[in-house]
């Protein structure tokens, strides 16, 4: 067997310099600016004030390519690539502006839109349901886990999943 020669490297962490451009500093250094934190914390919270609004706008595109793979299930294969993009778009954005359960549903649709899905009619209904029920929270405002009516919602997609993969 032949000798092998192999090298380490370490190479210096530079995101904490990088970050605010501060300069090296230690671990127990790390600071922000208060004002900067203060600011952001206020845009995000304008921002969580409008996401219902905004986000209806992406669920009603939903709707639509939804109901282009009803339309025109000899183009599924596209619409569902526009459904995958769509979900992945929201699933982050829930959870950021307090609605983790709209989250939740765009990430099981993200999931459920790959490439490996089949385009069947089935599917299409599966599709469906996630839409409905991102719909229902956003239509009642269903933030944080939603509590019980979170898990009615969460329940009933996994039945309609069920009852459309049998």
């Amino acid at each position: 067997m032949a000798k092998v020669s192999v090298r380490f490297y370490r190479f210096k962490n530079k995101l904490k310099e990088k970050t605010l451009g501060l300069a090296p500093m230690n671990d127990d250094e790390i600071a922000f600016d208060e004002d900067l934190m203060v600011q952001a914390m206020a845009i995000l919270d304008e921002m969580a004030e409008d996401y219902p609004d905004w986000v209806s706008g992406l669920i009603q595109q939903l709707a639509d390519t939804h109901r282009r793979c009803v339309d025109t299930p000899e183009q599924r294969f596209q619409h569902f690539e526009q459904l995958h993009a769509i979900a992945h778009d929201m699933r982050g954005q829930g959870g950021t502006f307090g609605y983790p359960l709209m989250s939740n549903f765009a990430d099981g649709l993200y999931d459920f839109t790959g490439v490996t899905t089949a385009t069947t009619d089935k599917n299409v209904e599966i599709i469906k349901a996630h839409i409905d029920a991102m719909r229902v929270v956003i239509k009642d405002r269903i933030s944080g886990d939603g509590g019980d009516i979170g898990n009615q919602l969460k329940m009933g997609l996994a039945a309609a999943i069920k009852k459309h993969n049998q």
